[in-house]
């Protein structure tokens, strides 16, 4: 079987999750390319990974052959770039979130059908050890009927780091501490306790100077029945605090918390299964936001593309997350309470 032909557009430091992820599935993936407008960047990555490089994703696309690109840039870029690289025949691969505005992420999805390729929509952190166990629980329905969900994001950002970059704490090229930090927590509201029938939120841009909310709360009721809230901030002193998600149903009691929903700080059920003695080795150290899912993400990506499975999460997957942002956002623009689904 050949080797799948990756290129990556945009070496920030997300990237560097990606190439290390390529390196760990070298027998079924190779790296020929990299994209980037920083030449500095882009010349030492490509002698570090013994690729070409190109300054514009116009040209990479002109130029070579990789058969999937993996978009590591600006959130308000992977839109266009993705309707680029459908319409050139390659499968697109995007890092989180696959979007800033809700009907950019429907035409990405319709791009790719159009062409007949493939959209995946990087979601690595559902492939921790952690959030695995507490999936399994789910759907073992152990919980018995779910009441209450809280998500607590408390990390920090300083002025630094928005000053990385022009692009960085725009509305329409990153998005605010929903759209972009806590993402990946939004993302398990979903993929966890089910559809969300609305929200109610609220944001505020209180310390960092930025267009974007350094800060917001959100309010939720799923069609179960069950009610939570989402708090984010990023001005936790003096480091990130905690990422975590509590979990109190009729039957079981569970958070997972760490900096980064690493460790399972409570595992109470009703019943006991088999599971419960996971439960110590899934916790795991980490210094990261981002996790140890990236390989695993690529498993099921090598896998679509080879025939054996199917996308996991792909454009579909990746817009339901995305819908829920949107909403919260309406939500805090407009003071009221939004309803999903949004208008398609």
């Amino acid at each position: 079987m050949k080797k799948i032909k990756c290129a990556i557009v945009g070496v920030g430091r997300i990237s560097l999750k990606h190439f290390d992820a390529i390196e760990q599935h070298k027998d079924s993936l190779e790296l020929v390319a990299i994209c980037d407008t920083n030449q500095e960047a882009r010349e030492r990555i490509a002698l570090e990974q013994n690729c070409m490089a190109f300054k514009t994703l116009a040209e990479l696309l002109a130029n070579n052959d990789a058969q999937l690109i993996i978009l590591c840039t600006p959130s308000g870029l992977h839109a266009c770039q993705t309707i680029l690289c459908a319409e050139s025949g390659r499968h697109v691969m995007t890092e989180k979130p696959m979007a800033t505005r809700w009907q950019d992420g429907l035409n990405m999805v319709k791009a790719c059908d159009v062409a007949g390729v493939e959209l995946f929509v990087v979601k690595q952190n559902r492939r921790n050890s952690t959030l695995q166990l507490l999936k399994k629980a789910i759907t073992k329905k152990r919980f018995g009927k779910i009441y209450m969900v809280q998500v607590n994001v408390f990390w920090t950002r300083p002025q630094e780091y928005y000053d990385q970059a022009k692009w960085r704490g725009t509305w329409e090229f990153d998005g605010g501490a929903l759209m972009n930090q806590a993402s990946h927590y939004i993302d398990l509201l979903d993929w966890l306790i089910g559809p969300v029938k609305s929200v109610q939120s609220m944001i505020g841009t209180l310390a960092r100077d930025i267009e974007v909310e350094d800060t917001a709360v959100m309010n939720i009721k799923w069609r179960s029945g069950a009610l939570g809230s989402v708090s984010v901030t990023m001005l936790t002193y003096p480091q990130n605090l905690e990422g975590s998600i509590t979990i109190i149903g009729e039957k079981g009691t569970v958070k997972v918390g760490g900096v980064a929903v690493n460790e399972i700080e409570r595992w109470d059920f009703e019943e006991s299964d088999p599971d419960d003695k996971k439960v110590k080795e899934a916790s795991y150290e980490t210094t990261s936001v981002y996790g140890f899912g990236h390989p695993l993400y690529y498993k099921n990506v090598v896998d679509t593309l080879n025939g054996g499975a199917r996308a996991e999460t792909d454009g579909r997957e990746g817009l339901r997350s995305l819908e829920l942002l949107i909403a919260s956002y309406l939500s805090a623009r407009d003071g009221k309470k939004v309803s999903l689904p949004l208008e398609y």
